[in-house]
């Protein structure tokens, strides 16, 4: 049993969804898969295991930012033996060629954490998704009439009220960033140090450009097509 999550053994299957907002984990839960049941209310961070088309999937609350998604990820990864996580979550848009609720999947992502400099002493390691799960994500989105998708580069901040923002997003936009968010750099940091496979999937919730945003109850369950999409490339 795992301190932050606390599950028995066998309770999280090999997939997992993993949204910040516990509450969006539960509406997923709900939403989307059969006969779900709860095995973890630890620190209110709801985590469920139900089928999708007869396949087990589990879906757990990360909190946000890199720090407490970290936490989520080891213990699922190490103590769970969990192989694939899909980050199903929102994000800002940093250029008007993306609109709200779009749907943007991460080839790879930036940021401005410590956190992987602290792991690889200084160096700027290049956080990407698995490849299978990419390319499986991507098909599964495309065939959709109902969504407009983005595949690019992320911007994982650990800052979400950033004095710098303006400043910083220009370059990135210029070097091909889509997005702005929180936790995906060090998801996939995480994943290539346990050899296991994680993507990060996310709504365009807010749009830096316009000042367009949705409202929390729609962040949290309105955001369906990004979840069956995850479904899709995780067990299609």
């Amino acid at each position: 049993m795992s301190t932050h999550i606390g599950a028995q053994p066998g309770q999280i299957a090999p997939t997992v969804l993993l949204p910040g907002d516990p509450l969006r984990a539960k509406w997923i839960a709900e939403t989307f898969l059969e006969d779900a049941t709860c095995y973890s209310e630890v620190r209110g961070m709801f985590g469920f295991t139900g089928t999708w088309n007869g396949q087990p999937v589990s879906v757990q609350g990360s909190g946000m930012g890199q720090p407490s998604m970290a936490i989520y990820v080891n213990e699922l990864y190490n103590e769970y033996d969990v192989q694939q996580i899909i980050r199903v979550g929102s994000c800002g848009a940093l250029t008007a060629d993306i609109a709200i609720r779009d749907v943007v999947i991460a080839s790879g992502a930036c940021t401005d954490s410590s956190m992987n400099r602290h792991r690889f002493l200084g160096l700027d390691y290049a956080p990407v998704a698995d490849f299978d799960l990419l390319r499986a994500a991507v098909d599964a989105a495309r065939a959709r009439e109902d969504i407009t998708t983005h595949v690019g580069l992320i911007y994982s901040s650990d800052s979400f009220y950033n004095p710098r923002a303006a400043e910083l997003g220009k370059p990135l936009v210029d070097h091909g960033v889509l997005a702005v968010e929180m936790e995906a750099s060090s998801l996939y940091t995480l994943a290539a140090s346990y050899q296991r496979k994680a993507l990060a999937i996310c709504t365009v919730s807010d749009h830096i450009v316009t000042g367009e945003e949705t409202t929390a109850a729609e962040r949290e369950q309105t955001f369906g097509a990004m979840v069956e999409v995850a479904l899709a490339a995780a067990l299609g």
